[in-house]
């Protein structure tokens, strides 16, 4: 596991690189649990005035993807409530974790950034990617699970409730220029890693306090938004038949066959 997700710290930014790219950085439950841990490790040191990281940049290694989602292969035993609801909350705890970091986050993506990495981009401070970028959650036609409130609102804090609904219900990928014109990238760069990395060398010199405030503060107006218990509509949704047809039809390759149930 240690391999699959590498974190290392220069010149008080650190880097977290997601690092299957044979598997187009698709996320294991370790690597969202190793990603909890780094962000809980940061928001210790600097609550404990320890100003050795004043930036994280994220990013997936290889070229084709920052992180294409859960890897698929993790749902296969999915078969009761518990197991639905405990992945959720585990989405809920990492990127909770994560959004909490009191330094600037800035996503560098190249290529695909979906499910679980378009949520880990949505969680980001900043956001910059390549003119390849395929930005979305197309699970309306791959496993028909949905995301959770907490997740919702991220995204409909991001983008707006309309075009948050459109893609969730087209499963359409946006695409770079799209992406730029309605804010969810910062800026479209070249090579997004090397951008990303001179706006945290610029951040760093920036106040600490007022960065740390307005993350905290945007943060508390956003999980008002998600004071909602949705444990109903994630249970109907892993659990249904429909979630295992799924499953099976991408593992397989071929077009699922949804029966609403």
């Amino acid at each position: 596991m240690s391999d699959e997700l590498l974190f290392e710290v220069n010149n008080e930014i650190g880097l977290i690189t997601f690092n299957r790219p044979e598997s187009r950085n698709a996320l294991t439950f370790a690597m969202y649990d190793r990603l909890a841990e780094i962000a809980a490790d940061i928001s210790s040191r600097v609550n404990k005035g320890d100003r050795s990281i004043k930036a994280l940049v994220v990013t997936g290694s290889g070229d084709k993807a920052f992180a294409a989602g859960t890897d698929i292969s993790s749902f296969r035993d999915f078969n009761n409530e518990e197991q639905a609801l405990g992945y959720e909350r585990q989405m809920d705890r990492v990127l909770g974790a994560y959004e909490q970091i009191p330094v600037p986050t800035i996503a560098a993506i190249r290529g695909a950034c979906t499910g679980g990495g378009g949520a880990i981009a949505a969680a980001s401070d900043l956001r910059y990617a390549d003119s390849r970028l395929k930005f979305g959650f197309p699970m309306a036609k791959t496993l028909g699970n949905c995301l959770s409130v907490n997740n919702l609102s991220r995204l409909v804090s991001l983008l707006g409730a309309a075009k948050t609904r459109e893609i969730l219900f087209t499963a359409r990928l946006i695409e770079a220029d799209e992406a730029l014109s309605i804010n969810l990238l910062t800026e479209i760069a070249e090579n997004p890693l090397e951008r990303a990395m001179e706006m945290a060398e610029q951040l760093k010199g920036h106040s600490p306090l007022l960065m740390a405030a307005s993350k905290e503060g945007l943060r508390r107006i956003r999980e008002k938004m998600a004071e909602i218990n949705d444990d109903d509509l994630i249970i109907k949704c892993y659990t249904s038949s429909d979630f295992h047809e799924g499953l099976e039809s991408f593992l397989a390759k071929r077009k699922p066959q949804w029966q609403g149930k």
